[in-house]
């Protein structure tokens, strides 16, 4: 049997890939902090392991003695109130995450991290778009897309010895996700909101899609190679509030599009009462920079010859399943 383990196994991600792990026979170790839910972590063939990504000791002392032939790295922050939690957790944690695996010489068959889209930023912004690609250079525009790239970039002096693969998804919806589900709660209450007047182009991946691709990279991937990870079509907007709507019964909606400069100031206005009231919105001067992105193609080529993935989820197929 092997064993598999799967930090930010709590989040939305990382409760999927438990959950196939499971299905495909594995020993599951889910990494989770003292204070994670376990809500979605029930099965009792989980076992549990409690990490502390803030110092590398403490990542040393929890895993000494142990030995995984699998890794997935899906811990992470999306959203922060401060932009140095960013980098605290999702580079810190992952350098600290990365040296106490290979110090105390816990060397996996394979591992898998979890990157995003938004490591490369607004790149070809130029309409017609063309696809982001692996070759591009990346200028991330986000502090969340920086911390990602600059994770990325520590673990690639550590690539051939951990046979690290990167996956770097674009949108990713489902289930237990709750970002998406505030625009599906807008358009339930008869809003359908837009920025921008420029074309935008996005992507999407679904969850479960998602996961197959980390299964994959684990089975197939070669070291040190990295894949970007969508269903391999491209939707302007109107697309996916078109597919809620008709999920939902096709309920009246108004349709509003703001100007730019007005996501602006409620980013601005939303992020100051989060530091107010110590709670995270899901808009801050960090998302702005993801919405106001026009592109958001990328090429998955890599991934389909490479790993053999074939996304099964188109994005009506996803919304269907995800809203039930």
């Amino acid at each position: 049997m092997k064993s598999i383990l799967i930090t930010g196994a709590s989040g939305f991600i990382g409760s999927f890939i438990v959950e196939e792990a499971l299905q495909r026979g594995m020993e599951v170790w889910a990494a989770v902090r003292e204070t994670s839910s376990r809500r979605y972590l029930t099965d009792e063939r989980i076992h549990f392991i409690t990490l502390d990504f803030s110092s590398k000791e403490a990542l040393k002392e929890a895993m000494n003695g142990h030995r995984w032939d699998y890794i997935v790295h899906a811990a992470g922050a999306t959203k922060c109130l401060k932009k140095e939690d960013f980098y605290r957790v999702n580079t810190d944690g992952t350098r600290h995450f990365a040296d106490a695996v290979m110090e105390l010489g816990i060397e996996p068959e394979r591992m898998v991290f979890m990157s995003s889209l938004s490591a490369y930023g607004a790149i070809r912004e130029s309409y017609p778009y063309c696809d982001i690609r692996e070759d591009d250079m990346p200028v991330p525009n986000t502090t969340y897309g920086d911390s990602k790239m600059k994770a990325e970039q520590y673990l690639d002096t550590y690539a051939q010895r951990l046979h690290l693969i990167t996956l770097r998804p674009t949108g990713v919806y489902g289930p237990r996700e709750k970002d998406y589900l505030m625009m599906a709660d807008s358009i339930r209450h008869h809003i359908d909101f837009a920025v921008g007047f420029r074309p935008q182009e996005i992507t999407f991946v679904y969850v479960r899609d998602l996961v197959l691709a980390v299964f994959l990279a684990l089975g197939k991937g070669q070291d040190g190679r990295k894949y970007f990870i969508s269903d391999d079509k491209v939707y302007r907007s109107q697309d996916f509030s078109r597919l809620i709507r008709k999920r939902l019964g096709d309920p009246f909606v108004l349709r509003i599009t703001a100007p730019v400069w007005v996501l602006w100031i409620v980013c601005i206005i939303s992020g100051f009462i989060g530091k107010i009231t110590g709670r995270m919105s899901a808009l801050n001067k960090d998302k702005f920079n993801i919405l106001r992105q026009r592109n958001w193609r990328c090429d998955i080529t890599p991934a389909k010859e490479e790993l053999g993935y074939a996304p099964q989820y188109d994005l009506e197929r996803g919304v269907n399943e995800w809203l039930g």
